[in-house]
Formats: C-alpha cells, structure tokens, sequence
C-alpha cells in the first residue's frame, strides 16, 4: 500500500476552515482527517457532525473521522450521513467492538480501531479480520503539538507484524501524534500506511502545499 498523508484539520485555523481544507487538497493530502473529542474521554472538546458535513461539501477527498468519545455507537449514523469515510473508534471506549465495527461498515464506511499509546496492541487480537484500518496513537489523545512517543514505532513495527502473521495484509496501519518531516520515515519503515499530521501541516512557517511535500519526500525511496 502507498503512503497517505492525511492532515488533522485540529491544527488548521477554524475560522478559515474550508480554506485549510482546500489547501491541503490542492497541496497533494490524500486524506482529510478529522479529530472527534467529547472532553470525557479525552481533555477537550472539539467538533461534530455539522462540521464533517460542512468539511465535505468543500473537498472530494476521503474523509478519515477518529472519534475520541465515549460510547461512540450512538453517532455512527450521524457521522455517516455526514459524509464520513473511515470511522475509526476507540478499543478502550467500546465493550461492543464487533458489533460497532460490524455497523459502521453496515453503513457504508470503512471501519477503524484506535488504542492509546499504553494499550497493548494485542488487545486488538480478535477485532483485527473485521477492520479496514488500526490506527496508533503515537501521543496521549486530546490536543495536537505534541512529542512523538519514541516507542510507539516498535508499536507500529508489533502492530504489522501481527497483521502479516494473522494473514492480513490489506488493514492500512495509521499513525497519529507528533509525526513531522523527522518521525515519518521511521513509522513508514516500521509499517505505517497512514500519517496523521496536523502541525506539521497547517502552521506559519511554511504553506500547506510545502509542508505535505516535506512529508512526501521524507517517506519516498
């Protein structure tokens, strides 16, 4: 599988948001990613599905929905009707794993699974031929500017190893928090498909269109 960018619109400037989104589609993302907290499981508080709804009716890419709530199968249909591509929940929100996952894809979605940085990837054992995507937290969830967490790529390395081992070779294994220009190439080299970037993105030192190419060309060759 090739590497997707998919820039974390948390980082992006919200008064001007269907602008950010724009850029980053213009600027070569592949993906637009969207962080959903509800300030129980996570420290913040973010948006809904308005906002996915008004993010997809400016770009045509996929959009990559993490939500980081509580009880997240009470919104499945709401975030699928507004346009949301991959939903992606979290192991340590759902008792019922298999039937949320089994629903978001009911809905038409691919489905995701996410685990914080001190949840054992084997946790995921069971769950892991019924999803589309694992997506690993290379940060504690809740806020965007973060250090990368240096032992999340042997996670990564664990986490695509135990797919090939399972025989499953077609789940994309996204990883979120901190990745720049300087973390990318070791989480591609460990496995990642998916790069979730926010800051390294959208910020005033350089525009969108130049940050995803730095990124491109950290992972290329």
């Amino acid at each position: 599988m090739s590497v997707k960018i998919a820039p974390s619109i948390l980082s992006a400037d919200f008064a001007r948001l269907a602008d950010a989104v724009s850029a980053a589609e213009a600027g070569g993302a592949d993906w637009i990613h969207v962080d959903v907290m509800d300030g129980h499981f996570v420290p913040n508080l973010t948006i809904g599905p308005p906002v996915v709804a008004a993010v997809r009716r400016v770009t045509t890419l996929p959009l990559d929905v993490h939500l980081m709530i509580e009880q997240p199968e009470r919104l499945l249909e709401a975030f699928a009707g507004a346009g949301a591509d991959v939903l992606t929940v979290h192991r340590e929100t759902c008792p019922h794993l298999h039937r949320t996952v089994e629903r978001i894809r009911e809905l038409g979605m691919r489905a995701g699974v996410a685990i914080n940085p001190a949840t054992p990837i084997e946790s995921l054992d069971e769950i892991l031929p019924y999803v589309d995507l694992v997506l690993v937290m290379s940060v504690n969830p809740g806020f965007g500017g973060q250090k990368y967490i240096k032992t999340s790529t042997r996670k990564v390395a664990r986490m695509r190893q135990r797919l090939e081992g399972m025989g499953i070779h077609n789940v994309e294994v996204e990883v979120d928090g901190g990745i720049s220009p300087l973390t990318a190439p070791e989480v591609v080299r460990a496995g990642a498909t998916v790069l979730v970037a926010g800051n390294a993105v959208f910020n005033n030192e350089a525009s969108v269109a130049t940050n995803i190419a730095a990124l491109r060309n950290a992972v290329r060759g």
